[in-house]
């Protein structure tokens, strides 16, 4: 999970950690040898506060390490008992409880998920009818990310629950593979109405606490005050490590809001890699561990690139992600959320496992890591994975900055309406309210979580710079995300459509509900009245502090107040009253703003 404009989680030493009886760990392993220089070398061109690294082989941890500062100011340096926010590798132990319910006989993987969660609806019938758990813990449904939602607009798990039916597919059930968190959440809400308690107390009682992950935690509310707590950094423009927050993922918690340290992680890699034991107890169904890291949808159907012949396949099981790397068979998952990127992973063939975790915003750390390691502990032809790494990072900024200079060249053309015109709140069902408004000469937004200027572009359409508190505004990289405003058929601005953050396929409409205006009671009065159209009488009159006009035959309609003598029909989209004043301030008529035209009413005296 990544910023939405860069597109667009007690100490424990390692004494207790392997398995019964379980030889002690080598003096020195000459699969190691030389390997602290190159993790190393990987900080330093990275530029990142800090990782720390965990090896597991068979029943034992041998190496872990932490490299950097989990706190750079304080100089507080990574250690393997340092808490990063591991992100999606969250989804696994999400996954696994439904695994312990699937054991016990209360759900059925086949089975579609309304049986069991009834308030769970999805986009359409289709949807509703068929979509089962099988397809959620291996991202099937045919909906696509609908990240935004979550993180723009954060709320509780059941106002989050009830957003899916409005957010729209892109393919129908088991066509597709799309990552989607949202069928996390739901997994997790499924677990907590199961045990009649919450995800996270199950969580612990059914995993973390069986495992001995005595240092994990589910939020950093949690942990704030724990030395060993990591600060989440990004990076500024001068390379410099940027403080950023610990974002409050709560709502959207079973999807991936965990921090461990790579010494607990490892417990969690060492119980997959014995079919779901750990010193010799069960805590996941053996069955349940096959079925999870077994392939359940296609991720990637393409034949191995020539640049890397032999990683091959890319499939997903129950929270995992399943790859041929170099003839081995791994089992992994990335996590990725402000200031921190994860990496967990093993090869069940070979009985080891690679856990690494960084406090960077998404980094390259993890992925560039675990590759390193993997080539020593299976004793491969090793890659020059961080040479190869810093060659891709330059192509990719040589890239990110042609394409800056050529959108830089494209003429721009004023926009269409005054700014005021733009300002209101605006609103998806499936995501939440933003509120635009015209600071000075700026348009800008506010969701429930990010602040925003929109830069004129061309004619009605937008780009969108997230406002960081305490930094200036940083223009010189312009995002892809674009909002386009479009009027209704009198002109004015109806909606505002996302362009550019999910499949071009959805339209991303959001509906704008004018701000209302406090109109006092004295204007009330002022405007209420009778208004002769053509053979029909308009009564406009005040109850409870609310301006109504009554048009005979039809019903009440209550008006919304906008200001400067303007009001919306509440309940109607494109109809709108506004009071006309003579040229000393007396209301002499009332222009109807409709659809098919603009009708006049003339005050009766």
């Amino acid at each position: 999970m990544k910023h939405w404009l860069g597109i667009i989680l007690l100490l424990c030493s390692f004494a207790g950690f392997a398995q019964k009886k379980a030889p002690a760990a080598p003096a020195t392993d000459a699969r190691l040898a030389g390997l602290d220089a190159q993790l190393e070398a990987v900080l330093k061109a990275s530029r990142a506060g800090g990782f720390a690294v965990a090896i597991v082989d068979r029943n034992q941890v041998i190496y872990a390490k932490g490299f950097g500062y989990s706190n750079a100011d304080k100089k507080i340096a990574a250690s393997p008992q340092t808490l990063y926010a591991i992100g999606s590798c969250t989804k696994a132990f999400t996954s696994s409880l439904m695994g312990l319910l699937q054991k016990s006989g209360k759900v059925d993987f086949d089975k579609p998920v309304r049986e069991y969660l009834p308030e769970l609806k999805f986009y359409n019938d289709a949807m509703n009818n068929s979509s089962a758990l099988r397809d959620m813990m291996s991202h099937r449904t045919g909906l696509p990310r609908h990240d935004l939602s979550w993180y723009l607009f954060p709320t509780t798990r059941d106002s989050l629950i009830q957003r899916i039916q409005y957010q729209e597919p892109t393919a129908g059930p088991r066509l597709r593979w799309q990552y989607n968190n949202f069928m996390f959440l739901a997994q997790g809400k499924l677990a907590e109405k199961m045990w009649g308690k919450s995800w996270e107390q199950i969580t612990k009682e059914q995993l973390l606490t069986p495992l001995g992950m005595q240092n994990s935690y589910f939020t950093a509310k949690d942990i704030m005050s724990k030395p060993e707590l990591a600060i989440p950094y990004g990076l500024a423009k001068d390379s410099s490590l940027k403080i950023l927050d610990h974002y409050p993922i709560n709502g959207m918690g079973p999807a991936g809001s965990i921090y461990s340290s790579v010494s607990d992680m490892a417990r969690w890699v060492q119980c997959w890699i014995y079919g779901g034991k750990l010193n010799g107890k069960e805590v996941l169904p053996a069955s349940y561990v096959q079925e999870a890291i077994s392939s359940q949808m296609v991720v990637n159907a393409a034949p191995p690139s020539m640049r890397r012949p032999d990683i091959q396949f890319g499939t997903y099981g129950f929270g995992w992600s399943l790859t041929s790397y170099k003839g081995h068979y791994r089992v992994e998952h990335g996590g990725n959320i402000d200031g921190f990127s994860a990496s967990t992973s093993f090869f069940p063939t070979d009985s080891v496992g690679i856990v690494v975790l960084v406090n960077q915003d998404a980094s390259w750390v993890p992925a560039t890591v675990r590759n390193i390691i993997a080539d020593r502990l299976l004793k491969t032809t090793p890659y020059d994975w961080l040479g190869e790494q810093i060659k891709d990072l330059k192509k990719a900024k040589a890239a990110a900055d042609s394409a800056n200079k050529a959108t830089a060249k494209q003429p721009r053309n004023k926009y269409t309406h005054p700014l005021a015109d733009y300002a209101g709140l605006y609103n998806h069902p499936g995501y939440g309210t933003m509120d635009l408004f015209v600071r000075n000469d700026s348009l800008l937004g506010r969701t429930s979580k990010y602040d925003m200027w929109l830069e004129p572009w061309n004619y009605d359409v937008f780009v969108p710079y997230a406002i960081e508190k305490g930094e200036k505004l940083d223009t010189t990289e312009r995002p892809s995300f674009r909002l386009q405003f479009l009027p209704d058929v009198n002109g004015e601005i109806s909606h505002v459509r996302f362009i550019g953050i999910e499949d071009p396929a959805i339209t991303l409409d959001f509906k704008r509900q004018p701000k209302p205006a406090t109109a006092s009671s004295e204007l009330l009065k002022e405007l209420a009245g009778t208004y002769l159209l053509p053979g029909v009488e308009v009564s406009v009159y005040v109850k409870n502090e609310t301006l109504y006009a009554l048009v005979p035959g039809q019903p009440d309609y209550e008006l919304v107040y906008l200001g400067n003598d303007k009001f919306k029909l509440k309940v109607l989209d494109g109809f709108y009253m506004q009071f006309d004043r003579d040229a000393n301030k007396a209301v002499k008529s009332a222009s109807f703003v409709q659809p098919n035209g603009t009708f006049t009413a003339n005050r009766k005296q």
